[in-house]
């Protein structure tokens, strides 16, 4: 049986990585065999790649570079990595895919949605998240949980002026609009615990929709 494909969104500050966290920990107590994974990055190439991405000193970088940049590396994590353990029937956790780029490069960059998917289909052939959990938080509050973590390493994005932090959101938002299907919105301005709550009922359902208890 092919696996699960299931990706995390959502802007800046918006708590991806405590989420992915305390469904590592969730998943470490069920039988399930799961591959936690993230972009970009994932893989020795890919991770080559998100250090050019991210790094503070790269201002200058064209939109369409980064969107380039970004497809590449999603491709040889996905031919690398992600494929290859959803054709050993895993269950695939990932940390932003494609509609990163849509949301950021897209709609933000006002590169286009439209293009941004069309390098990305290049890119994936196809193969997209079974479903998108999609954090959604007011950028003004990302924003300050990320300068009160002061563990957490600044990155290019980081640097963004608030307007464009918001039409990030605004990306989202029209993403999950579109694709309400797969794209299942969780209100990340709640406690820690909540937020885990309404991510793993969203996150059952589609495994029990699969066959799969967890």
């Amino acid at each position: 049986m092919k696996g699960i494909f299931i990706s995390i969104e959502g802007p800046e500050g918006a708590g991806k990585t405590t989420v992915i966290e305390d469904l590592k920990n969730y998943m470490l107590r069920s039988s399930a065999d799961c591959l936690f994974t993230r972009e970009p990055g994932g893989i020795a190439i890919s991770e080559q790649i998100r250090d050019i991405i991210l790094n503070t000193k790269n201002t200058s970088m064209d939109g369409r570079t980064e969107a380039l940049l970004y497809a590449a590396s999603r491709r040889q994590h996905l031919v690398e990595k992600v494929l290859p353990a959803l054709n050993n029937g895993r269950i695939v956790i990932c940390d932003r895919f494609i509609d990163s780029s849509l949301a950021y490069q897209g709609y933000a960059r006002g590169l286009g949605i439209e293009e941004v998917m069309s390098i990305n289909q290049f890119a994936i052939e196809g193969n997209m998240p079974d479903l998108t959990i999609y954090l959604d938080i007011e950028p003004e509050i990302g924003l300050a949980r990320i300068a009160m973590n002061k563990s957490r390493e600044i990155n290019r994005l980081d640097l963004e002026k608030l307007e464009f932090h918001k039409k990030v959101r605004d990306g989202y938002k029209t993403l999950q609009n579109k694709y309400n299907k797969r794209i299942k919105e969780v209100d990340a301005s709640k406690t820690r615990e909540e937020v885990f709550q309404d991510v793993l009922k969203v996150f059952k359902e589609t495994l029990n929709a699969k066959g799969i208890i967890i």
